[in-house]
């Protein structure tokens, strides 16, 4: 049994905490998959690397309306995939490398296998080669394992067979027939991609909407617009999966009785899960939700003392730049245990990388009634100003939520082109306490350009002041 200082479980976000401030500690690094960690290999780099190529890929779908005449000819799916994957898997490779050979890391032991806790700060990983198992130990943790997808317990599913966007971008061709399982943002980004690249989809929801976690507002034109590209079956109960000569069919159960859906390709995307059952943090006393999430307080610490947690193990965000935030705290507190520092979630924005592209922070106005906050609601629309316009943008709107007294925002909303990137200014002004008359009226905005939008947008709250 070899005692450590550190253990870190997963090489993600967690995987970016060592420095030259840790090599008088003695570490190890336990990682059971591919170095880098979810959004590296199966999640926000090769997604929007695909969906960036299914933009490209549409843009003959709309040019009609500019008077452009223009064709898609073909898309080469091997291609696409095989330039992605050309530029990351190196990457994940090197980061592996990095860690056994660079004599930065001569105080690191890698260990790749599966861990598990079987006692109080034990570790027993069962390494990939099929060697003996070894117990580790150590005086500190650093949680970082991840998270993975749900798979429904549907008859017949497992038999005939399904992806998950852990293997679906690995695929060798496209689909004539894709369905998808799920109304969340993997459903409705991959909608996108396969759609865009010819493929006939079929998305299954169980609810009335697509994207519920957004603002109501935003769900219900995405649904609209969702249902104009795809074969979108709301209130659906998925009974049973079989085989047929050309792929498989989906049974089913919805408001006018059972329907059969034949497709080639059944993409899961139901959501993820934390992995803390995987490493059974029970058996080292550390508490979690009832979501499976590792509990942690507010400098990302676990119930055992010396134990810290981050990323999609412990946080319902499971957001990449939430994930490296978390572990910048972490280091911290590693180094400064009697000084540590919080970790800071309160403005957190995130993006579905769909089409349209959907952009969110702070409250939705659904919460914002909840919470019983007082607000006030402004909208423009894109095609209220001069570059929308030019976009020919129809159906795209920020929305904002504010403090009518003080003018401090409270959530913004943005569904249409380049939605992450401008909905960056107002996660600044929530973020540094900037009210909106003074972020609308304090600064040149350049005209024609898409931040008008934000101007105009601020510009349409009717506050007290």
């Amino acid at each position: 049994m070899t005692h450590y200082d550190l253990i870190i479980i997963g090489t993600g976000s967690a995987n970016s905490i060592l420095d030259d401030r840790f090599s008088d500690w003695r570490v190890a690094v336990v990682e059971k998959g591919v170095f880098g960690g979810t959004c590296l290999n199966v999640g926000c780099i090769p997604t929007k690397m695909f969906v960036h190529t299914a933009d490209v890929a549409r843009t003959t779908d709309t040019s009609a309306r500019f008077g452009v005449d223009a064709e898609l000819r073909a898309v080469h799916w091997a291609d696409v995939r095989d330039r992605i994957f050309g530029r990351i898997d190196p990457i994940a490779a090197s980061g592996r490398d990095y860690r056994h050979t660079h004599p930065d890391n001569a105080h690191v032991t890698v260990y790749e296998g599966e861990a598990r806790f079987v006692g109080e700060r034990t570790l027993r990983v069962r390494p990939s080669d099929g060697t003996d198992d070894e117990v580790i130990t150590a005086d500190r943790f650093v949680l970082g394992a991840g998270g993975r997808p749900t798979v429904p317990d549907v008859p017949g599913l497992s038999t005939v067979g399904y992806h998950t966007s852990d293997t679906v971008m690995r695929i060798d061709k496209v689909p004539e027939r894709v369905t998808i399982l799920g109304g969340g943002f993997i459903a409705a980004e991959f909608a996108h991609v396969f759609a865009s690249f010819g493929a006939d989809v079929t998305v299954v929801v169980r609810s009335g909407a697509m994207l519920r976690a957004q603002d109501a507002d935003v769900s219900s034109r995405f649904t609209e617009l969702a249902a104009q590209r795809w074969d979108l079956r709301l209130h659906r109960a998925l009974r049973s999966v079989y085989r047929t000569e050309s792929g498989a069919a989906l049974e089913l159960d919805g408001p006018d009785g059972s329907e059969t859906v034949d497709t080639d390709l059944v993409l899961v995307a139901t959501g993820r899960q934390p992995n803390s059952d995987l490493l059974d943090v029970a058996a080292t006393g550390v508490d979690t939700t009832a979501g499976g999430y590792v509990a942690v307080d507010e400098f990302q610490r676990t119930s055992v003392p010396g134990m810290y947690a981050l990323g999609d193990l412990s946080s319902p965000y499971e957001l990449k730049h939430v994930a490296n935030h978390e572990a910048r705290v972490v280091q911290h507190n590693l180094l400064n245990p009697h000084q540590p520092e919080p970790a800071d979630h309160r403005v957190i924005p995130h993006a579905v990388f769909t089409s349209p592209q959907i952009a969110t922070v702070g409250v939705t106005e659904q919460q914002a009634r909840e919470q019983g906050l007082t607000y006030v609601v402004a909208n423009q629309d894109y095609a209220g100003i001069a570059y929308g316009w030019a976009m020919e943008d129809t159906t795209g709107f920020a929305k904002l939520l504010a403090d009518p007294d003080t003018g401090l925002l409270l959530g913004a909303h943005i569904i249409g082109p380049q939605a992450p990137t401008l909905i960056q200014p107002l996660v600044q002004a929530m973020s540094f306490g900037l009210d909106a008359s003074s972020m609308a009226r304090g600064q040149y905005w350049i005209h024609p350009a898409m931040p008008e939008l934000i101007e105009n947008a601020l510009l349409n709250l009717p506050l007290n002041r």
